[in-house]
């Protein structure tokens, strides 16, 4: 019934950037966290940031902060990722996904997954 439908991957520069955008729909309760995460091959997959729709709690990983921003347009149901000054360990598969908790939580709680986008970043 949730649906998550993810856009915004591709390759570029390092130092580029690039905007991801999820749009949700099916969600009907009322507080709800939006996550945003990474997985690069051989590694472990890792939440990148995350924002609640109710009191607008915001969270970002150490190794993006400075550089990515989440936000959301409750009206159009989506929610972004800008990611400024991309370097190369920036590359990985980026999802989004949604849980019926806080943000942050652990990633148990998200129970619903876009099918993820490719982002590369490389000279």
């Amino acid at each position: 019934q949730v649906q998550l439908v993810e856009s915004g991957g591709g390759l570029v520069q390092p130092g580029g950037s690039l905007r991801l955008s999820c749009v949700t729909a099916g969600f009907t309760l009322p507080y709800y966290s939006v996550g945003w995460f990474r997985q690069a091959p051989g590694k472990e997959r890792e939440a990148v940031s995350c924002i609640m729709n109710r009191d607008g709690s915001i969270y970002y990983a150490n190794s993006v902060k400075g550089r990515f921003s989440i936000s959301s347009d409750n009206a159009k149901r989506t929610v972004y990722l800008q990611m400024n000054n991309l370097k190369p360990d920036d590359s990985a598969t980026y999802y989004c996904a949604m849980a019926p908790t806080r943000c942050p939580s652990p990633q148990y709680e998200y129970k619903d997954w876009g099918q993820g986008t490719q982002v590369t970043v490389s000279s």
